[in-house]
């Protein structure tokens, strides 16, 4: 790779991450091409991009990103790929759905909204992550409850009424 397919490798990984607060990293070397084939099949129908990447081109492309990474270039060992998501928890249960059946891919660690998580343990952790969507369900959610619950009371005492005024 010459250094101008270099340079310009670093600003289109420069400009993913930029686009992004979700970034996951993972290890996976070792999938046979029928696996790999349905990762990326996975990862494509979940709106999630699977790009494997040079580690000391993420570097770079991380040190002169906006985004503040962290500790997360000291996981860029051996083979790397980057997951790009909307969805903070969508990659996390792509990679949960596939150790199912392999032991890879391996979470290397992830970004999310300003927040770095390092290691394999953090898995578990970030596949139950609630979505944004989910958040603002459970808020809508709560906020109805209450507001149902007075309308229910206000028809029962509606119904109440009627029953006595049809008695009399």
């Amino acid at each position: 790779m010459t250094r101008e397919e270099k340079s310009i490798a670093i600003e289109e990984l420069t400009a993913q991450l930029a686009g992004t607060n979700i970034v996951y990293i993972a290890d996976i070397s070792g999938l046979n091409a029928d696996t790999t084939s349905k990762l990326r099949r996975a990862c494509f129908k979940a709106n999630i991009k699977l790009e494997v990447v040079k580690n000391t081109l993420l570097v770079k492309a991380m040190e002169v990103s906006e985004n503040e990474y962290g500790d997360l270039p000291t996981v860029l060992t051996g083979n790397s790929a980057i997951f790009i998501s909307e969805i903070a928890n969508a990659p996390g249960k792509i990679i949960k759905d596939f150790r199912k059946k392999s032991t890879k891919p391996v979470l290397k660690g992830a970004y999310i909204n300003s927040e770095v998580y390092i290691g394999d343990d953090q898995l578990d952790a970030l596949a139950t992550i609630k979505s944004k969507e989910e958040l603002i369900g459970e808020i809508i959610g709560l906020l109805q409850s209450p507001a149902q619950r007075v309308i229910s009371a206000l028809q029962n005492q509606f119904a109440k009424e009627e029953a006595v005024e049809t008695e009399a």
